[in-house]
């Protein structure tokens, strides 16, 4: 059996929850170098992968003396890139957690550095593996959906400021605040399942309203990161805009980390001429008619499960196995560079054009 020797840089909460996971269930990923500047983080991972694993606190120095064939980097935002440059020039393959850098800029030095080595770079996209976006891109490349020409897309939370003072909320090491953080994933989901049309402008607005609340957390999300009492809360709070495609198509977004809302709530959802849809809080419903009749549909399957195992999969598979990669660097260029634009767009108040 193929096997792939991977070093982990960044054994904190994400690789805890989401990557780990899934490496104790492959035997084909074998866990053999673990980096994190708390050694102690890179230690209990080790632990818990295997015991064999070589610790570091210095990821040049895992690259350089590491038995490694790639790399899984679960660091803060800003060393995204750096990381991943560096890794290719080693001649390793990377996954990378969301979001692929913090400006487009080291989002296409990432690219170029991927094809230049020859090497894979796949960055975390893992709501395109759930079960209900799975089920609607084939609705949707079947044609059931007829034209898709506009949609929303969000994850809004009431209280779920993550590591709050650290580096979330520190936009030179995170680029931004839920931006930047949730909306990688809702608006990776929108764009994929409207065929990846490609981004023509975007026009957007960002608040900090909650910088100094005192009010307890309400969401899970908001354990991740190291809180630092004091620290800084330079990034948004909020965010809500406008994106505009090149066959016409729309989308409208909205983010938030906290805001007065009822519920934590995370949806896309898209229009249609022949059918529209929602994924809300992974529960997947279809809007279409029958005979002059209109329907409701509620397609069966595993619309829980969060994607990343089946994402870190689709790594191992094109790695191992040459399979076809779910997601191009390309795609990961244009998301950073949908990003920056609304944040150029709020500083200036006008549209961006890309």
């Amino acid at each position: 059996m193929k096997t792939l020797k991977i070093g982990l840089v960044g054994c904190g909460g994400i690789q805890t929850w989401a990557h780990t996971p899934y490496y104790q269930s492959d035997s084909r990923a074998v866990i053999t170098a673990c980096c994190d500047i708390v050694r102690d983080r890179a230690c209990k991972i080790r632990d818990t992968l295997n015991p064999k694993a070589e610790i570091y606190t210095d990821y040049k120095e895992m690259l350089e003396k590491a038995d490694i064939d790639a790399v899984d980097i679960c660091t803060p935002n800003y060393l995204h890139s750096e990381i991943a440059v560096a890794a290719f020039q080693a001649g390793k393959h990377v996954f990378c957690e969301k979001p692929d850098a913090i400006d487009a800029d080291k989002a296409e030095q990432m690219r170029d550095a991927a094809k230049a080595a020859g090497k894979v770079l796949m960055v975390m996209r893992n709501n395109r593996f759930t079960d209900a976006a799975k089920y609607l891109r084939t609705f949707i490349e079947e044609g059931k959906a007829g034209e898709i020409y506009c949609g929303r897309c969000g994850w809004q939370r009431r209280r779920g400021i993550p590591g709050r003072g650290g580096w979330f909320t520190t936009k030179a090491k995170s680029g931004g605040g839920p931006l930047i953080d949730l909306g990688v994933h809702m608006i990776d989901l929108a764009v994929w399942l409207m065929g990846n049309p490609t981004p023509v402008s975007v026009s957007g607005m960002t608040y900090n309203k909650f910088a100094n609340d005192t009010a307890d957390g309400d969401s899970d999300n908001c354990k991740f990161g190291d809180s630092v009492q004091g620290g800084t809360f330079d990034v948004e709070d909020l965010a809500m805009g406008f994106i505009r495609f090149d066959n016409g198509a729309v989308l409208q977004i909205e983010f938030s980390w906290a805001s007065n809302v009822k519920v934590e709530n995370r949806f896309v959802e898209l229009r249609g001429t022949k059918a529209g849809f929602t994924i809300r809080n992974s529960q997947m419903e279809i809007y279409t008619e029958d005979h002059g009749n209109l329907l409701d549909i509620v397609p069966p399957g595993n619309q829980a499960d969060n994607g990343h195992g089946r994402n870190l999969k689709n790594f191992l598979d094109v790695v191992l196995e040459g399979a076809e990669p779910c997601f191009k660097p390309q795609q990961g260029v244009d998301m950073i560079k949908i990003l920056q634009a609304f944040y150029n767009s709020a500083e200036t108040g006008k549209e961006v054009r890309l």
